[in-house]
């Protein structure tokens, strides 16, 4: 590849990697507004999370379109192709994340509209919202900074948000069985803390992909993430 299509390619990768970051910003902002929202009530906040899900698709539709777009025209091979398939699979997390935000905002309107309380509005669930969006964030930022270290930490994060969701499940089955009226209304929530913690699994897998942009190795579905080949 001559010096001027090679620019012109990290230009292009550049602009692409760009867009990422801010689809992650606007997933970011959309999680927390729908575990606030569901924290509130308020019925207009979570009106605008599920309409925030669109911008997201959007996001997903133009970096898809210019990752095909740069294999047609650059052809890239070896580490460089292997960014932009890493990079499709980012974006599919992202998209992802986004869905569950909406998911999350789409409960809370069910709950609120059904109107009956039996369940408290558990704090946990701000926690476990917390932790995701901070695996979350920390995933992008180790996307922005190719960063393997930080990468792994997004990883390792993620049990603690495992046990984190755990917790919720105990109590509100406890809830369930002291009082089968709970049932329904407990039911929503658990899918609520389930969403988040898918979440905190989209994160895990985005640091996947940043590590196997930077090393090359493909440490999904391994116990833990492997050295990288400059480390091996």
């Amino acid at each position: 590849m001559s010096d001027h299509l090679s620019k012109q390619f990290d230009l292009e990768l550049e602009h692409i990697r760009t867009r990422i970051l801010q689809m992650g910003g606007l997933v970011e902002r959309q999680l927390l507004a729908a575990i606030e929202a569901f924290s509130t009530g308020q019925l207009e906040a979570m009106q605008q999370v599920i309409d925030t899900d669109r911008e997201v698709d959007a996001h997903q539709v133009a970096i898809d379109e210019a990752c095909t777009l740069l294999i047609a025209r650059r052809q890239p091979t070896a580490r460089d192709l292997r960014l932009v398939m890493a990079i499709s699979r980012i974006v599919t997390d992202l998209e992802r994340s986004g869905d569950k935000a909406a998911k999350i905002a789409n409960m809370s309107r069910r709950l609120q509209r059904a109107g009956s309380q039996r369940v408290p509005r558990l704090s946990d669930i701000h926690h476990c919202g917390r932790l995701a969006t901070d695996m979350l964030q920390s995933a992008l930022d180790s996307l922005a900074r190719m960063d393997v270290d930080a990468a792994r930490q997004v990883i390792g994060a993620d049990k603690a948000l495992d046990d984190a969701f755990n917790a919720i499940l105990r109590q509100l089955i406890t809830y369930m069985m002291e009082d089968p009226r709970t049932i329904t209304e407990a039911l929503d929530i658990i899918w609520i803390a389930k969403a988040i913690e898918r979440v905190g699994d989209h994160a895990a897998n985005i640091a996947e992909n940043v590590i196997y942009i930077v090393s090359g190795v493909d440490v999904r579905h391994t116990a833990a993430p492997a050295k990288s080949l400059e480390q091996a």
